[in-house]
């Protein structure tokens, strides 16, 4: 008896709410990481803490900004740990959690469904099993596809050992949106190879698109089939990529430090690469320093908006994106009922939305403050790219991310961890309200 009453002590000590969790597994995957990539066989000459710290964060993010050259700093351990490090932050660490305990038990109790509900987005508690499977699974198809076409394509220029682990890692960064590349210019010297560069923007397209609407799309396999949600994601997604590619390539086609040496189909593709690129993947095969100001406006306002919920990417997530819009619109139309695909949206949906948009805001806002204290001497648009780049996961960086201090690191750091679980601890908190039967009498507050 007293030893089964200490055993529910340590339990009750131990019962964390899933955004602490998830926490608590992000911060162990990063410690571990950095402990693995400090070891003197991970690593060539000398790697400083911080620099090892900032590299495990931002695999385990799954965002792709590194102070150092990843290629040539790390061993091929080193090399094999960051592509772990990205795999478990891409897959998310509840994820492997549902999955141990799923391999212990056929059935998943109440309270881990209820976990997995709050942590993987799903509505549905009968869902939660057959969705982490779905995750596991298209995770593992689409990094072994492209790892298959990219290996045939490397092999033209490396043998095939070499062409082969270049495929494996870069499959790993791009479905994940990782970002992380063993080059020293990332993909800028693939601009032209067609193979490499349509295979690793589909990868983290489809990375992004979230693993919901891809099991939508593998159960109806028709558009008027699909649910409100997948046709709205999808749309979403193919306009604010085609908006983009067309905007970038207007904008770059007489710029000489991208497009303009470019033959037109050079041109189409890395205007392609560029437009659907900032949705959290960080990979460039342009110079990003050296696009106009008016494409890294664009650049970052789709680093800001992400991919798909339960998907790869980062961002305030394309479903919040819309549904904002869609309510200023439904606003200015004096309607009383926001409706996508003949189906209304719930008000609480529409708060979410503004709460994500004005907590994401806040927190690229207060990283913008600490680094424009820190860093002086850079200019404002590189340090707000950058800030909004870790804070959306994404990775992409205007060249000065090695140049930066060790307190900015910590700075970035932070943001990349924020942005990471930001999203997910939300709709935990909003997915448990504290309702009250006092009431209050109505006032009008002047807005606008």
């Amino acid at each position: 008896m007293i030893q089964q009453k200490i055993i529910d002590r340590k339990r009750k000590r131990i019962n964390l709410s899933p955004p602490s969790l998830l926490a608590l597994g992000f911060l162990s995957f990063i410690i571990l990481g950095t402990l693995l990539l400090k070891l003197p066989f991970a690593h060539h000459g000398e790697l400083r803490w911080i620099h090892a710290f900032f590299t495990a964060t931002s695999a385990v993010t799954i965002t792709g900004l590194s102070v150092v050259n990843v290629g040539e700093a790390y061993t091929v351990f080193g090399k094999v740990v960051i592509m772990l490090l990205l795999q478990c932050g891409g897959l998310g660490f509840m994820t492997f959690a549902i999955l141990a305990v799923m391999s212990l038990s056929p059935k998943l109790g109440l309270k881990q469904q209820i976990m997995a509900q709050e942590t993987i987005g799903q509505t549905s508690l009968y869902n939660v099993a057959s969705t982490v499977k779905g995750v596991f699974l298209y995770s593992l198809f689409f990094e072994l596809l492209g790892t298959f076409i990219l290996t045939i394509a490397w092999m033209q220029h490396y043998d095939f050992q070499h062409a082969l682990f270049y495929a494996a890692f870069y499959s790993i960064s791009a479905f994940n949106n990782g970002g992380f590349s063993l080059f020293p210019n990332s993909l800028m010297s693939f601009s032209g190879q067609y193979m490499v560069t349509l295979t690793i923007s589909m990868l983290y397209i489809i990375g992004g698109v979230g693993f919901l609407v891809l099991m939508d799309i593998k159960r109806k396999r028709k558009w008027s089939k699909l649910s409100p949600n997948s046709k709205l994601i999808l749309t979403t997604i193919a306009g604010l990529n085609l908006f983009a590619f067309i905007f970038i390539w207007l904008l770059e086609a007489n710029n000489p430090a991208t497009l303009a040496p470019m033959s037109i189909g050079d041109q189409a593709l890395n205007a392609w690469f560029h437009a659907t690129v900032p949705r959290s993947s960080g990979f460039n095969s342009l110079d990003v320093g050296s696009l106009s100001q008016a494409s890294s406006f664009i650049t970052m306002l789709l680093m800001f908006i992400g991919g798909g919920s339960l998907s790869t990417a980062g961002g305030i997530k394309v479903g919040t994106f819309i549904i904002l819009i869609l309510t200023v619109i439904n606003f200015l139309r004096r309607s009383d009922e926001l409706c996508v695909f003949q189906h209304a949206i719930p008000q609480q949906t529409m708060f979410k939305a503004l709460a994500v948009v004005c907590i994401s805001c806040l927190l690229i806002v207060s990283g913008l403050f600490c680094l424009l204290i820190l860093e002086p001497k850079q200019h404002f648009l590189d340090l707000l790219f950058e800030t909004i780049s870790a804070a959306c996961t994404v990775g992409l960086s205007r060249g000065i991310t090695g140049d930066l201090h060790y307190g900015s690191l910590i700075v970035l750091s932070l943001l990349m961890f924020a942005g990471r679980l930001g999203p997910l601890t939300l709709a935990y908190l909003i997915a448990t309200p504290k309702k009250s039967r006092l009431r209050h009498p109505n006032t009008e507050i002047q807005v606008g």
